[in-house]
């Protein structure tokens, strides 16, 4: 189980980097025009960094499931229904992300293009296809999470209880609490909020199994030596 566990959350914690790059890539404005309507934090980004952007979010994405695997590892000894349950619509919701992922590099190209009635259209369109699809890997995580945080503070999942500070959804409102706290640095963040979210979720996953809780017969034990 130990390896399974360390290899699932390996694959997550990198799963969280290559996506984190290729989000960087493709989203990255120095200018941090992020919440502004449109596509402009797209205008600056060249086509060759849209496309490795592109491949690197891509195939990072079809590791994310692997590491909901992991979290179900991870949570069944409180609750094996409803940890796989939060495993299914994890990996849903990563599924779903890989493909709005593949599609930024087009929207970066489409954007960039004289704006044309015919261009505007298909901008509607995109819309309507693929910024769909982010709402419901948002959706899917804020449940994962709501999941994560009931479960480790039963006390009976491989977690310790405070770990459930350090859920995916908390994680990534730090990320917007940092961009307003201090923009200079939170416009790196901003861009791959949910990868780092996750980078720092999966690094604590794995510090956890390689100091495991102790089971309640090992802690009788210590205090009976004690």
């Amino acid at each position: 189980m130990g390896n399974k566990l360390i290899i699932t959350g390996a694959l997550g914690l990198i799963a969280s980097v290559l996506v984190g790059i290729g989000e960087y890539l493709l989203h990255y404005d120095a200018l941090a025009r992020f919440s502004e309507s449109g596509y402009d934090f797209m205008q600056d980004i060249p086509a060759s960094r849209s496309t490795l952007g592109h491949f690197f979010g891509v195939f990072g994405a079809t590791l994310y499931p692997i590491g909901c695997y992991h979290i179900y590892l991870m949570l069944r000894s409180a609750n094996e229904k409803v940890a796989f349950a939060a495993f299914v619509i994890g990996s849903f919701g990563f599924i779903v992300g890989a493909v709005w992922i593949g599609s930024r590099a087009s929207i970066a190209a489409l954007s960039q293009l004289p704006i044309t009635p015919e261009i505007t259209n298909l901008i509607s369109l995109y819309e309507v296809r693929y910024e769909t699809l982010l709402q419901v890997t948002r959706i899917t995580t804020l449940v994962i999470s709501i999941i994560f945080i009931w479960l480790t503070l039963t006390g009976k999942s491989s977690y310790r209880r405070w770990m459930a500070i350090f859920s995916p959804i908390a994680l990534i409102i730090a990320s917007f609490i940092v961009y307003a706290i201090a923009p200079a640095l939170g416009k790196h963040l901003m861009p791959i909020a949910l990868n780092v979210a996750f980078f720092v979720f999966f690094t604590l996953s794995l510090i956890h199994v390689a100091q495991p809780k102790l089971t309640a017969t090992s802690e009788s034990t210590l205090t009976d030596g004690s």
